[in-house]
């Protein structure tokens, strides 16, 4: 059966949220009030699902707790909240939560949104074990060819995906330029400068030194793992 934990400061919807938690089959893992409190709870009662306010009164505010949480735990998290200003908004989807339910919220609402939560997480965890650890927080998951950070999916165009498993599935070894052209634009003639912005906007959105630049001659993936990282 799986537990649930409630981070909320307004007692009588936690209380509220805990009587329909009972009732729709789940277990209370326990409740808190704060951004303290909460991580002391979660410490101990290790639950399967959080269900967090956005804003906490006299606290540091639920999007906080969440990025402490997503640092140490990879348990799912559902947002509260009244709030749906674009700027809290955008904060609160940075720390990737399961879902979000607005308030006030039925019961029918709430198991909506914990079923879909925990449906979501079971996905998670699927595609991280099917997944290889390429280093730097990166893990690529080889069946869809999917690249994950520890912040989530990383969105990639069709070309940045294909230039990225060229790389991958060459195993650290330098891939020349010209393969890496013919790879991506499938034969198709391309210029010089169309695969620089290509790799210029990869390099952007992976943020670190995972693709390595050999002048004149081609370009590979920088494993973590010594035996990988090898110019063979």
């Amino acid at each position: 059966m799986k537990s649930i934990y409630i981070v909320e400061d307004e007692a009588i919807i936690a209380f509220e949220i805990k009587q329909s938690i009972i009732k729709l089959g789940y277990l209370f893992a326990g409740m808190a009030s704060n951004y303290e409190n909460a991580l002391h709870g979660i410490e101990k009662s290790n639950p399967d699902l959080i269900l967090i306010d956005i804003m906490l009164r006299d606290s540091r505010s639920g999007i906080e707790l969440a990025k402490t949480l997503n640092n140490s735990y990879s348990i799912p998290i559902i947002f509260l909240t009244s709030v749906t200003d674009d700027q809290t908004m955008q904060e609160a989807i940075l720390t990737t939560p399961m879902s979000y339910l607005n308030k006030p919220f039925r019961r029918k609402e709430l198991y909506s949104a914990i079923l879909l939560g925990l449906h979501r997480a079971s996905q998670q965890r699927d595609v991280e074990r099917e997944s290889m650890e390429i280093g730097h927080g990166y893990r690529y998951q080889v069946g869809e060819n999917l690249l994950f950070s520890n912040d989530g999916l990383v969105q990639l165009s069709p070309k940045e995906r294909r230039l990225l498993v060229c790389l991958i599935e060459s195993n650290g070894r330098v891939v020349p330029f010209k393969v890496l052209e013919n790879t991506i634009w499938q034969g198709e003639a391309v210029s010089s400068s169309a695969f620089r912005t290509l790799l210029y906007r990869l390099h952007k959105k992976l943020a670190c030194k995972l693709i390595e630049t050999i002048p004149t001659f081609g370009c590979r993936i920088r494993f973590s793992n010594p035996q990988k990282d090898s110019l063979e």
